[in-house]
């Protein structure tokens, strides 16, 4: 075994260990897959592509792959909350990897939350129509690549702290998500809380961190 897990990391932190599937190969993966189920744990992995996701068929409906947002959940499902505490806002369609990575991680928590897609800045109509809705909520995470204008304009209509997650769609200077990104950072609106590149994940362990403060 080359591995060695964290399993006490959400009592200690509020957020488990996530395992990053990329990087490790299929074998590897298995091997930390059932440890996880011997131990009757929980483990979300991360950027799991879909074939070392089938390499995992073997452990059956102990592991639940979602190709959009690549990942998978290992062990028995947490009940979800029926009342979502958490507005994803996906500035456009080829957003919704990230935003699907971000759902699934408060879903694995616990957390329910509502989906506010295809609503970026270039018809500025689309977000203004959601936008009472958006206001109930009380953390915000905001994904979106190409120049990344959802992040000030969001932050500065609402009262909730805005989780910024750049992505990496776009091209000439936009390619890769860094224009985003310094997007994020310079934001002259406050409140704007920001999260690496593609780090769906890193922005639904921001928010739950939020939400366990808020709920004492």
């Amino acid at each position: 075994m080359d591995h060695k897990l964290d399993f006490a990391r959400e009592e200690r932190t509020g957020v488990a260990e996530a395992i990053l599937g990329s990087g490790k190969s299929a074998e590897q993966i298995a091997s930390i897959v059932e440890t996880v189920l011997s131990a009757e744990a929980r483990m979300l992995i991360t950027r799991l592509d879909p074939e070392k996701a089938r390499a995992l068929g073997r452990f059956g409906e102990q592991v639940r792959y979602d190709a959009l947002s690549g990942t998978a959940e290992v062990g028995v499902p947490r009940i979800v909350s029926s009342v979502p505490a958490v507005a994803v806002v996906a500035a456009g369609t080829s957003d919704m990897s990230v935003a699907q990575q971000a759902l699934r991680t408060l879903a694995f928590f616990g957390e329910s939350a509502t989906l506010f897609a295809d609503i970026g800045v270039a018809g500025l109509w689309r977000l203004t129509e959601r936008l009472e809705e958006i206001r109930q909520f009380p953390v915000v995470i905001a994904v979106a690549g190409m120049e990344g204008a959802i992040f000030s304009v969001l932050a500065g209509l609402v009262r909730a702290p805005v989780i910024a997650v750049p992505t990496s769609v776009g091209y000439g200077v936009s390619e890769g998500g860094h224009a985003a990104l310094s997007s994020a950072l310079a934001s002259c609106a406050p409140g704007v809380l920001v999260v690496n590149i593609d780090n769906g994940f890193g922005a639904a362990a921001a928010a739950l961190k939020i939400l366990n403060v808020g709920r004492g």
